[in-house]
Order: C-alpha cells, then sequence, then structure tokens
C-alpha cells in the first residue's frame, strides 16, 4: 500500500519537516511521497526553504530518511473558478475555492483503495485546517489518519528551525531574542481521532464529490437527514437550506421575494405583459424595501417618487420579457452553484411555457415545499 503525506502549508513551510521528522521519530509507516496544498503567495517560502536552502536535504540526510517522491510539481495551488491560482486565502470567495479545492483533492486521493493517506493540519490558516479536517471526516477510510505536530514553544516562530538537529546548533531565537539550540527543541505528533462517515453516506453521494463545491457536499449530507425547509431573510440577502446560504443582491432579493408572493399561479408572462404596470410596480416596492440601487428604476423608466404616490409617467410600462428573464437567470445560477442539484431544483424561478406564453414561479403544487420568508 502507497502511504501519502498529503499537508497545508501557509507562511510558515517548516511544518512540513516537523512533521515529516515527527513520523519518522515515531516509527510510523512513512510517507512514499508527499502531496502539499497551498497558496500562490506562499509557494516561494515553501520552494525557497526546502529546496533552495536545502533544508529538506539536510533532513534526509542526517536522519536516513526512507526514499519519498516530492518535488514542485508535488505543490498544488488552491485555484478559483476559473483554474487560477489564488494569492491568498484572505477573502469569503477564496474560502470558499480554498474548500471547493480541499475536498476534491481528499476524493481524488482517496479514491485509489491502494493508498493510505496521513493528513497533517499543522499548516495554514485555521479555516484550512477546518475545510481539510471535514474532508477527511466525510471521505477517510479507515487506513488514513488525521495528524497535527507540535514544538516546544520557544522554537515556535523560529526561523531557523526546521527541525530538531542531532548535533548542538545555535540559532537566533523568537522574534530575533536571544539564541535556541536546535538540538533541544522536541516535536510531537499528535494524532487526531476523526469520524469516519465515508461507509454511513450513500456511496453515489460519494461519487458526486468530485464535481461538486464544499457548501452543495454539506447540502447533500443535510438532505439525506430529513425534509428541507427553506429560510428567505430579507435583511440578510440569504436563501437557506439544508445548511446552506446563498447570497442574492438586493435586486435579486427582491424579485425572488416578489415572485415567491405570487403563489402557485405565478407571473404570466403574455402577449400584453409588457402593458401592464401591476407586476412592475409590486417589484419595485419590494426594491424600495430593501434599498435597491435606484438604477432599476432607471431601467424600467420610472422612479420611486412616481411608485410611492401611484402616479405614473407615460414612458413607465411593465417590465420587459428580457429583464425577468435575465434576472431568473442570475437568480437561478447563484442557488445552482450553491446547493446540491435536487435541493436547488425545488426551489429555482420557474419558467413554463403555455401555449405561445411563459408563466415564472417558485412555488407550484408539484414541489410541494415550504418557503418561509423573515425580516
Amino acid at each position: 500500500m502507497k502511504n501519502i503525506l498529503l499537508a497545508t502549508t501557509g507562511a510558515s513551510p517548516q511544518v512540513l519537516t516537523e512533521t515529516l521528522y515527527a513520523i519518522h521519530q515515531s516509527g510510523r509507516p512513512f510517507p512514499d511521497e508527499i502531496k502539499v496544498i497551498t497558496t500562490s503567495s506562499t509557494k516561494p517560502m515553501l520552494v525557497n526553504g526546502l529546496f533552495r536552502d536545502g533544508h529538506l536535504n539536510a533532513l534526509k540526510t542526517e536522519y536516513s530518511l526512507p526514499e519519498f517522491k516530492f518535488d514542485e510539481e508535488d505543490i498544488w495551488l488552491i485555484e478559483d473558478g476559473e483554474g487560477k491560482p489564488i494569492d491568498d486565502a484572505k477573502s469569503i470567495e477564496d474560502q470558499t475555492y480554498m474548500a471547493d479545492f480541499i475536498v476534491r483533492r481528499v476524493f481524488e486521493l482517496t479514491r485509489d483503495d491502494n493508498t493510505a493517506i496521513h493528513a497533517s493540519l499543522a499548516g495554514g490558516r485555521k479555516t484550512m485546517a477546518f475545510y481539510f479536517g471535514y474532508a477527511m471526516s466525510l471521505l477517510g477510510r479507515e487506513q488514513d489518519v488525521l495528524s497535527h505536530v507540535f514544538v516546544d514553544d520557544k522554537f515556535e516562530f523560529v526561523r531557523d528551525f526546521w527541525y530538531p538537529t542531532k548535533q548542538s546548533k545555535w540559532v537566533t531565537g523568537k522574534h530575533g531574542q536571544g539564541e535556541v539550540d536546535l538540538s533541544e527543541a522536541n516535536v510531537t505528533l499528535a494524532e487526531i481521532p476523526f469520524v469516519r462517515m465515508r461507509n454511513s453516506v450513500d456511496s453515489t453521494l460519494v461519487d458526486t464529490m468530485n464535481n461538486s463545491s464544499f457548501s452543495q457536499a454539506v447540502g447533500m449530507l443535510n438532505a439525506s437527514h430529513g425534509d428541507i425547509s427553506v429560510r428567505v431573510s430579507t435583511r440578510a440577502l440569504t436563501v437557506s437550506a439544508v445548511g446552506v446560504d446563498v447570497k442574492l443582491t438586493k435586486k435579486q432579493m427582491a424579485f425572488y421575494q416578489f415572485i415567491i408572493n405570487l403563489g402557485h399561479d405565478g407571473m404570466l408572462v403574455d402577449r400584453d405583459f409588457t402593458s401592464n404596470r401591476a407586476y412592475a410596480v409590486e417589484f419595485l416596492k419590494k426594491c424600495m424595501e430593501l434599498g435597491t440601487d435606484e438604477r432599476v428604476f432607471g431601467t424600467l423608466k420610472t422612479n420611486p417618487d412616481e411608485i410611492r404616490s401611484g402616479r405614473y409617467c407615460d414612458k413607465f410600462k411593465g417590465m420587459e420579457k428580457g429583464f425577468i428573464q435575465q434576472l431568473c437567470s442570475m437568480i437561478n445560477s447563484e442557488l445552482k452553484k450553491a446547493l446540491p442539484q435536487e435541493v436547488a431544483s425545488k426551489i429555482t424561478i420557474q419558467s413554463a411555457k403555455e401555449k405561445h406564453d411563459y408563466r415564472y414561479a417558485v412555488l407550484s403544487e408539484e414541489r410541494d415545499i415550504n418557503i418561509e420568508i423573515v425580516k
């Protein structure tokens, strides 16, 4: 069986040599190959420290480590939705990409029954460790392990500490204060017990993980445990289902809530629709409640004062079909992107053809779903 060390790293690449040292000292199976997940901003620190400055080879030589495969191609950079490496993981959007990337990489490695994964959570941001641990809990098998590595407090953040040396070697201490002897350091490998859910989850659900986002994976698991309830928050601008919050813009939320309020009948867009102001007025009132950008009023050739007074200029007609189609498409896209397909399909805005017309609705007798709208 092939042993693979999968690790996350951030601004302190030393965690990798510390982990290798600790695995070797503990007598646990030593990795045949190493994979590292990081960002483009921290990759140079990893490459420079391990390869250019020779700390990885020094560890290997000093402790006669077994042969293992690890080079730059084994450093996996977290990618965005277009496959481009992200610089860091500080934004909410980057956090989403990071979660998706980690789950998919763990899925790929755990598909092979002839591999054993040693997952090290020691490096990277706290959220990175959380997503990594979650992925292992969801996809990990009996042969896989999860661990963290600890060093003595006085050796933490010591720039020149990569592992305990056999011989005395003095370097500048933490924060540039004093000196410490690297040979005196203690490195502890702590195995973390974790719940392995893979065998208790439907295998077809597990098989979809490679093409699912992190939020979709969470949603699919939650959906498998009971009925689906949906909560629409106009204040938070979120549609919440199966533990996943889908963020909408104010304009999108106003339209989504407007369509929901129309009930099972929804909105029939027929040949006379664009000359009917009633639907447009109700939609724009929702926009006013949410404080939507006033440009939406300009698009429909009116303004908030006209909507308040009920006195409209001749230019103000109803909503154009293209306007409705675009809004529905954007809202449905956000829901489908974040939610499992079987959940999203029940709460997207449907467009049903009726002869030459279209009826738009969220609620229907076929869907049989309850949606709660809260402020």
